[in-house]
């Protein structure tokens, strides 16, 4: 069910690992990087929630209601991934990373509410986690292949090294090839004969995903909006995180930037790959173990726990100087990772009514990506005028911003998840 993810989440690592290194060789300057960032959470604002709603809305007895909308995302996901190598300029790199994120954001959104159509309340932690588990697989490869990829595929072809060109058309193979197989092996489940008078009483037109959302939000559940306060300092954080991170590593163990020695920036960025992949083996290593804390405690206090030691990690790193112990700094990050990938989505999923699955989790996307749309409007001048463009201390920046989002955990309101039940066959709930 869950193994398309894998290849969704193969794209996020090349963005968060891979694109901000082809900005800097393709000449931004640090304070324009996170601007260039603007596409992802641009897109997922306008896609996720719009798809969630329009996916509610759909019904086909051979396509499905959600398999549809991650088919075509994973192909425009796969598109964008054979042509960014060619970028030839800063702003045709950005370009086309709007179209990547816009096919990432059609594929992700129906993804969490298929998870939640398919599974009874007892089963959703170990779904969620399910795909917290792909995520630190795919985003693992991805990173793993900055690393060995530079010594494999030497030159350079345009403005780009050749390994460039090698990790992003393997992540289109990774992005079609893993939904496709999902595709082939997971049926959906039919909607009742009450749900399908739903569907059919409000076809679906160009107004239709708008209004839904706009009532959706009016009745959204208070959990929800408390996610909101934790998700704003938590996700602002990330993105600190993964535009600097190849930069801070440069800065505190090569002693460089990536004006003064292109080279050796190389070899960092390389690095980086492998540091980002290894808090994503933890992820994947961790995220079953997860789901039984999730049961013993709560979801509550599982999160809390994991952005403390994300935050506390955040904090050391820039000033690791010996590059193998960037690898027990990171680690924290990794726990923290696998609990953001599903342990949320536990919090609020009993609140929200199952026909309102996938407006939903368009919703929770939103509260992501509009802390990430105000990083990308704000963080440039903080980082220019208050942190001196200095990599290093915007990572720190983002460890403080991460302990204030565990605090933030503890004010939710949310019960354990349920007990195991037995299967019921037919409808999954």
């Amino acid at each position: 069910m869950n193994v398309g993810f894998f290849g969704i989440q193969y794209s996020f690592g090349l963005q968060q690992s891979a694109v901000n290194p082809i900005y800097d060789m393709l000449g931004a300057s640090p304070d324009q990087i996170p601007l260039l960032n603007l596409a992802g959470p641009m897109t997922g604002l306008l896609v996720q929630p719009i798809i969630g709603a329009m996916s509610d809305k759909t019904w086909h007895p051979k396509f499905g209601r959600r398999k549809p909308y991650f088919f075509v995302g994973a192909l425009l996901c796969s598109i964008a991934l054979l042509f960014y190598p060619f970028s030839s300029s800063l702003w045709m790199a950005a370009g086309l990373l709007w179209i990547l994120d816009a096919g990432n954001n059609t594929a992700m959104e129906p993804y969490r509410a298929f998870i939640a159509d398919k599974l009874n309340p007892s089963q959703q932690p170990t779904g969620f986690q399910a795909q917290s588990f792909f995520t630190g697989l795919g985003q693992t490869l991805a990173n793993v292949s900055l690393y060995i990829f530079p010594m494999i595929f030497l030159g350079v072809t345009g403005k780009l090294s050749n390994w460039v060109y090698a990790s992003f058309f393997l992540g289109a193979v990774c992005s079609l090839g893993s939904i496709w197989w999902s595709i082939k092996t997971t049926p959906e489940i039919p909607p009742t004969e009450e749900e399908l008078k739903k569907i059919r009483a409000t076809p679906l037109n160009i107004f239709s995903p708008f209004i839904e959302i706009a009532h959706a939000i009016k009745d959204m559940p208070k959990v929800m909006w408390q996610l909101a306060l934790v998700y704003l300092f938590q996700w602002y954080a990330l993105f600190c995180y993964w535009q600097n991170s190849s930069k801070s590593i440069a800065l505190s163990v090569w002693k460089t930037t990536p004006a003064q020695n292109p080279k050796l920036y190389e070899e960092a960025v390389s690095w980086t790959g492998l540091v980002n992949g290894w808090y994503n083996i933890v992820t994947f290593l961790c995220a079953f173990g997860l789901v039984w804390f999730a049961k013993k405690y709560s979801p509550k206090l599982v999160h809390f726990a994991c952005l403390v030691l994300a935050g506390i990690g955040f904090i050391i790193f820039p000033f690791i100087e010996n590059k193998y112990l960037l690898f027990p700094a990171i680690t924290g990050f990794g726990i923290g990772w696998a609990s953001m990938m599903g342990i949320p989505y536990l919090m609020v999923v009993s609140k929200i009514p199952k026909e309102r699955y996938g407006v939903y989790m368009g919703i929770i996307n939103m509260m992501i990506v509009i802390p990430m749309i105000l990083q990308n409007l704000s963080f440039g001048y903080i980082l220019k005028h208050f942190l001196n463009n200095d990599p290093g201390k915007a990572i720190g920046f983002a460890g403080v911003l991460l302990l204030i989002a565990a605090l933030a955990t503890l004010l939710i309101k949310s019960a354990k998840p349920a007990a195991d039940t037995p299967v019921q066959m037919g409808g999954g709930h």
